[in-house]
């Protein structure tokens, strides 16, 4: 029989634990649950959770910390549950690494749903065949370990820029439009700012270093692409 994939719920309303443990539970996941954020990194490593719910507003420590903390040490998934809805959080908690951002109040179904769709894009990336792991220019990007290395050093992108880098790189001169990425790498199922696919574009540029011997080329009116230096 296969383990049970453990969801760590760090949040500090009572209520939201309670609500979300009857579904997750239901649907075969192990709860583990937190209450300040201060307290979220050691329960982390002690219990190696398979996806993270995390809110932004806790006592001891704030969510955008520690997404923050945790994407230094691990990859592992993270939803970002908060009750602000402003642009400007959503936008800070893609650029932290978070997979997903769902705003209070909301229906654990549609949380269930989403980590579902996590999980189906971690075991397609998991079970992937060798292209995960591909060059282009001076880059070579590993889909497996969420590694980036340009000339042999490495350049640290969160999750979902290492997976917007392979997915463009492994289609050099193709464009993607805003859509076709979103679909691919939030999923199609996202029903936030399409922006932040340009964010995460120009994040993605800030951290390639000059002799990447890439760029990420803007096409007016359609999207992004990846290209050699000298192409």
């Amino acid at each position: 029989m296969a383990k049970k994939k453990l969801i760590m719920i760090a949040d500090d309303e009572l209520g939201i634990h309670e609500s979300l443990r009857i579904y997750l539970t239901r649907e075969g996941y192990e709860v583990f649950s937190v209450f300040r954020g201060d307290e979220v990194m050691e329960a982390f490593e002690r219990m190696r959770p398979d996806l993270l719910i995390l809110d932004i507003m806790m006592p001891g420590r704030s969510g955008t910390q520690v997404c923050a903390d945790i994407r230094a040490v691990s990859m592992t998934p993270i939803i970002i549950l908060t009750a602000k809805g402003e642009e400007v959080d959503k936008l800070l908690g893609f650029a932290l690494g978070a997979d997903d951002y769902i705003v209070k109040p909301f229906s654990p179904r549609e949380v269930v749903s989403r980590i579902a769709v996590i999980f189906r894009r971690v075991n397609r990336m998991e079970t992937s065949p060798d292209d995960s792991v591909l060059s282009v220019g001076n880059i070579t990007v590993n889909l497996k370990c969420y590694e980036v290395h340009v000339n042999g050093e490495p350049v640290v992108l969160s999750p979902k820029e290492v997976e917007i880098l392979h997915l463009m790189a492994s289609h050099p001169r193709q464009v993607f439009t805003r859509e076709q990425l979103l679909d691919n790498i939030w999923g199609f199922d996202f029903d936030g700012d399409p922006r932040v696919v340009d964010t995460s574009i120009k994040r993605i540029r800030k951290k390639l270093p000059e002799n990447a011997g890439v760029v990420l080329k803007s096409v007016y009116g359609v999207g992004y692409k990846v290209e050699e230096a000298d192409a």
